[in-house]
């Protein structure tokens, strides 16, 4: 509902670039731009590496010696995230705490997969960057603050309980009973505050907190640099694990979880403050955005519009992988 209604400007955008599939252009660093099919371990080496997480890359069929011994080379210890290589909106995305669990995971799911090192950052969040090619100097345009679902002990109900009771947590008891089996029936001390999820996305349970407020020519200028490091990224957004506000301003103490294109959205709009027609507006904004930097791309440094065909089928193949990758 928030695309619907914003699918008319959208074709005027591709009548004005004479091209369907302008948006191609806009990240010529990434495979289409970042449509979902990209590899995100390649693009995590796009990074600078003093802001990049420890992770490697998993094949099919690798030998699990073979990959404890790269987790001890990187020095990667548990627990550890593994998500797949090629996914969106936290698809099996999973902290894992032991070798069997990592097995377990592996086997179960036969596909190319990040391991990557768990972060202890206090906080996460989202940020939105554009910047035109022809500049040095980018916008902020969403900051997106990161809600991690918690519970508070009383010394007398069980974690199960507590979860029940809790009106947002209740929502995804399912997932949180099987990510917390060991100590679903234990009783947690009293103002004990259990964090429920330490992944940063809706279908896991974390609220989307609008922190536009926050964004500072500070924190503009740090992306500046990030992005200028980064040659071919211009568009998308930055998902960020921190400790505190004023050093990620300053471009301190802070991991880059991944760098999401065309298809990140400015998720400040899932804030329950928001009202919809602000949501929409809020797309429409993004697309004009990703107009531009599209076709200065394609006008002034030749990059290619992919083909409409090649696209679609991109996506079509994606559909099927994502389709597949839940039935395992």
């Amino acid at each position: 509902m928030f695309y619907i209604p914003n699918l008319p400007y959208a074709f005027y955008l591709a009548i004005r670039a004479k091209h369907t599939a302008f948006f191609t252009a806009a990240n010529p660093a990434i495979k289409s731009s970042g449509n979902g099919t990209e590899s995100k371990f390649e693009i995590t080496k796009l990074i600078p590496e003093q802001y990049r997480p420890k992770s490697i890359l998993v094949k099919p069929n690798t030998s699990f010696s073979e990959i404890k011994k790269e987790l001890k080379e990187k020095n990667i210890t548990f627990p550890l995230i593994a998500k797949p290589d090629i996914g969106f909106r936290g698809l099996l995305v999973k902290k894992v705490y032991k070798e069997k669990e990592l097995a377990s995971y592996l086997k179960n799911y036969p596909i190319d997969i990040i391991i990557q090192e768990f972060l202890n950052h206090k906080n996460e969040c989202g940020i939105f960057y554009h910047r035109n090619p022809d500049s040095k100097k980018g916008k902020i345009t969403s900051l997106t603050l990161k809600n991690f679902t918690t519970v508070i002990g009383d010394g007398t109900s069980t974690l199960e309980e507590l979860i029940k009771k809790h009106e947002r947590a209740n929502i995804y008891i399912n997932l949180f009973k099987k990510n917390h089996e060991e100590n679903i029936l234990s009783i947690p001390k009293k103002n004990e505050v259990i964090k429920l999820t330490s992944i940063g996305n809706h279908s896991m349970g974390t609220q989307f907190i609008d922190g536009n407020k926050l964004i500072s020519k500070k924190l503009e200028e740090t992306f500046d640099t990030i992005s200028n490091n980064i040659e071919g990224w211009y568009y998308g957004r930055v998902d960020i694990k921190y400790d505190d506000f004023p050093s990620l301003e300053n471009g301190k103490n802070f991991k880059v979880l991944e760098i999401n294109g065309i298809l990140a959205e400015p998720t400040h709009i899932y804030d329950g403050e928001n009202n919809y027609f602000k949501a929409l507006k809020a797309i429409r904004t993004h697309w004009k955005i990703l107009y531009n930097v599209a076709t200065i791309n394609h006008i002034k440094y030749n990059i290619p519009y992919k083909s409409s065909r090649k696209f679609i089928h991109e996506m079509i193949l994606l559909r099927n992988y994502i389709s597949s990758i839940k039935k395992m």
